[in-house]
């Protein structure tokens, strides 16, 4: 059986990664610029909205660059992903729908260094326009992560969705 989303068709690339999980990955990674967000979901001071069009511009960062992009369109997010780690010397982390059967996730096996699979439990991304997590994620999450300079390794590794949750709400309560 397979699950269709239900989520309105103009609301399908809006979601927001939830502030925990973002909040856990920054201690990991030290995020300096979001690419894929607008001025109401940015998770970082540095962020370029739909109308920069990140996928037209070098992402020059200072620190390690996020990434949860329109998961309508994930194959041209990977190719540049996989450029612009190399050409900034920066990690790169994309969050997409855990889903190895279809071509994209094939294509990032060619320049990945690292899959981690969420486990545990979906992600409930934050709706734009509540601004709360909403339940019925109809897939798991995974991240795709780039580093400049290792040769891609292509591992699988996974973490438990209720680690980065603690792991989360503790940057929160600091």
């Amino acid at each position: 059986m397979t699950l269709k989303s239900t989520t309105d068709a103009d609301d399908k690339d809006c979601w927001q990664t939830p502030v925990w999980l973002f909040d856990a990955l920054d201690i990991e990674f030290g995020f300096w610029l979001d690419v894929a967000a607008s001025k109401h979901n940015a998770l970082c001071t540095q962020f370029f909205t739909e109308e920069a069009n990140a996928l037209e511009r070098d992402w020059e960062s200072h620190g390690a660059i996020w990434c949860n992009p329109p998961y309508s369109k994930i194959l041209p997010w990977i190719e540049k992903a996989a450029e612009q780690s190399r050409k900034q010397h920066k990690a790169v982390v994309l969050l997409v729908p855990e889903d190895m059967s279809v071509g994209w996730f094939s294509k990032a096996l060619d320049t990945v260094d690292e899959v981690r699979v969420i486990t545990d439990g979906r992600v409930n991304f934050v709706h734009a326009g509540t601004g709360k997590e909403k339940k019925g994620n109809s897939k798991g999450s995974m991240l795709l992560i780039w580093r400049p300079f290792t040769n891609p390794r292509r591992r699988i590794t996974t973490v438990s969705k209720h680690t980065l949750e603690q792991i989360g709400q503790e940057v929160r309560a600091a």
